[in-house]
C-alpha cells in the first residue's frame, strides 16, 4: 500500500499531519490521534469505504489463505463496527454481483447494535447464550463454512491481564466454531502474544488439519496481535465428543 504524496516544484513528498496539544487532551491522546490521521491504512480505509482499518487485516489474510470463496457461508464475531463484514460480502459475492459465480451467506453478530451493512445479515446476539448454536444455524439455513473473530476485550492496561482475557474470548469463539462448522472449514481469530494460548492451539490442532499464526501487513508493528488461522476442519476433537450409550449406537 502507498502513502498519500503531495507533488511540488520540488518534486514529491508524503504528507503528515501534525496534531496540536489541546487544552484538557493528555499527551498519549495527541499522539494516538496523529498516528491514526497519518495512518496509511486509516487513509486507505476511509477512501474505499471500509469502517475501520481492520478490513484490511482480513483482505490480507484471505489474499494469503483463500477461505472467503464466492458461495461460502461466513459468521463474522463480535462484528462491530463491520469492516470484516465488508470484505466478506464481497469476497463471498453475497450481493450476487459476480455473475457465474454462487452466491454466499454473511452473518454478522455482536452484542451491540450495529449499522446495516449491505448484503450482510446483522445480529444482536451475545454468542456465549447456550441457544447461541442454534439461532446461528438457524439464520444460515445450515452450517457455516467460515467462523471468524477479530474480538478484543477492552485493555486493562496490564498486558498479562489483556492477554488472558482475549485468550478467552478466542477459545469460546473456537468452541462456537466447534458446534457450526462444516467438515473442511476455517477458523480465524485474532489472540495476542503471551503465552496462554499454547492449550488453545492444541485444540485447534487436534480438530484442523492446519493451524497456523499469522501477522499480516495491517496489524501495527507495535501491537503484540496475530492471527489464528484453522483451515480442514475435521469436526470436534475425539477427546472431547460426548460418549454415546448403546441405545444412541443402535
Amino acid at each position: 500500500m502507498t502513502t498519500p504524496k503531495s507533488s511540488s516544484g520540488r518534486g514529491t513528498r508524503e504528507l503528515r499531519v501534525k496534531v496540536k496539544t489541546a487544552k484538557g487532551r493528555k499527551l498519549s491522546s495527541t499522539l494516538w490521534l496523529e498516528r491514526q490521521l497519518n495512518d496509511p491504512y486509516v487513509i486507505a480505509a476511509k477512501r474505499e469505504g471500509y469502517r475501520g482499518r481492520a478490513a484490511f487485516k482480513i483482505r490480507e489474510l484471505d489474499d494469503k489463505f483463500g477461505f472467503l470463496k464466492p458461495g461460502a457461508r461466513v459468521v463474522d464475531l463480535g462484528c462491530a463496527p463491520g469492516g470484516w463484514c465488508q470484505v466478506a460480502v464481497a469476497r463471498v459475492n453475497a450481493q450476487g454481483e459476480r455473475k457465474g459465480k454462487a452466491i454466499g451467506t454473511v452473518l454478522g453478530v455482536d452484542l451491540q447494535e450495529v449499522v446495516p451493512i449491505a448484503g450482510a445479515e446483522i445480529h444482536q446476539l451475545d454468542f456465549l447464550d447456550e441457544d447461541a448454536e442454534a439461532k446461528v444455524k438457524g439464520w444460515l439455513g445450515g452450517n457455516a463454512d467460515v467462523v471468524m473473530s477479530d474480538m478484543a476485550a477492552a485493555a486493562s492496561g496490564n498486558k498479562q491481564v489483556d492477554h488472558l482475557r482475549i485468550i478467552a474470548l478466542c477459545e469460546a469463539a473456537a468452541e462456537l466454531a466447534f458446534d457450526v462448522l462444516e467438515i473442511g472449514g476455517t477458523f480465524v481469530a485474532k489472540v495476542l502474544a503471551g503465552g496462554a494460548e499454547a492449550e488453545l492451539q492444541a485444540r485447534l490442532k487436534r480438530a484442523f488439519s492446519k493451524v497456523v499464526n499469522v501477522k499480516p501487513p495491517a496489524s501495527r508493528a507495535d501491537s503484540s496481535e496475530k492471527f489464528v488461522v484453522a483451515t480442514g476442519f475435521r469436526g470436534r476433537p475425539a477427546d472431547e465428543r460426548p460418549e454415546m450409550d448403546d441405545d444412541d449406537r443402535l
